[in-house]
């Protein structure tokens, strides 16, 4: 097999104290794109600059080992499944203390403390230490995950669809849940999801990824109620709206989403986008700013007129 192109030319920042929401359909690179902001992935190419709160900026993929280490304590990652992601040997208290232990910071009965400390912060009974992952459901081993994520006071969290698992009710509770701790710890987030709904009331500003690349990126209130993008579009008019009478009609995509392997050339998106030129099979259009903070990657975004939600 030829090269995988998994994440192609992206680029972006996160400013302190934002949730920066990165969304697309699954096999778009946008899961890849926060592993390599952990250093779970090395990239081929490209920067990944960090300011770490003691050893200042860090360029991620060339960061030593022991520099790394640093930088873990400040860059946590919740994980989507919450039953895969939590050692089932392993009671709370052990899972939720190992960072502290690992870097340092706390054992022993202090140890203890804290633990109950995070478990009272993400809503759970300090008692629950002692049990197991299995005697918890979906909702709850997620608030275990977020618990052992922040338990570090980190800088930046990276939350790879920490949602997308769980029943719909307690969707809005969990990012309740993080919107909280935002504001309490003065958290930073990257927020991934394969639907806009979800990153609607939690970002500051959104980026869209197409097959491994940004196609649009904007402040989540423009991006909803003025897309640019063909397929920001299309991802739109699949948001539940409470007031049926203001939203278009549901924008369903032709064929499937291309193997990142193969990608079609020009612009990815175009065997699928239904204002299509030829310049759109030929020639990968840019990333360009149209309005203050607003970028698109699209030859045809002056001439379109395309239909948003009113968040």
């Amino acid at each position: 097999g030829g090269q995988v192109r998994a994440v192609d030319g992206v680029s972006f920042n996160v400013r302190q104290g934002e949730t920066r929401g990165l969304v697309g359909e699954s096999g778009c690179g946008k899961t890849t794109t926060s592993r390599m902001v952990m250093r779970a992935y090395q990239p081929t190419g490209g920067t990944i600059y960090f300011r770490d709160r003691t050893q200042g900026w860090l360029d991620i993929p060339t960061a030593s080992a022991n520099q790394v280490r640093g930088i873990r304590r400040n860059l946590q990652m919740i994980f989507q499944d919450p039953y895969s992601s939590l050692n089932p040997r392993m009671t709370l208290l052990d899972i939720i203390g190992e960072p502290l232990m690992v870097n340092g910071v706390a054992k022993g009965s202090e140890l203890q403390d804290r633990v109950a400390e995070l478990l009272r912060l993400v809503g759970l009974h300090p008692e629950y230490m002692a049990r197991y992952p299995h005697a918890f459901s979906g909702g709850q081993r997620q608030r275990v995950g977020i618990a052992r994520a922040i338990a570090l006071e980190p800088q930046l969290v990276v939350c790879d669809e920490p949602v997308s698992a769980l029943d719909v009710s307690i969707q809005a509770q969990t990012l309740n849940l993080l919107e909280d701790l935002q504001a309490r710890l003065g958290l930073t987030y990257i927020f991934v999801a394969h639907d806009l709904s979800v990153v609607q009331h939690v970002s500051t500003r959104v980026a869209v990824m197409y097959v491994g690349r940004i196609v649009e990126c904007a402040p989540t209130e423009d991006l909803f109620f003025s897309p640019k993008h063909p397929y920001t579009e299309a991802l739109l008019s699949a948001v539940p709206t409470p007031d049926p009478t203001r939203r278009g009609s549901r924008i369903f995509l032709a064929g499937e989403v291309p193997d990142a392997s193969n990608p079609p050339p020009g612009c990815h998106f175009h065997p699928r986008c239904r204002y299509a030129a030829d310049i759109c099979r030929t020639t990968v259009p840019p990333l360009t700013e149209i309005a203050p903070g607003h970028t698109v990657a699209c030859h045809m975004s002056d001439q379109l007129s395309l239909t948003g939600v009113h968040a």
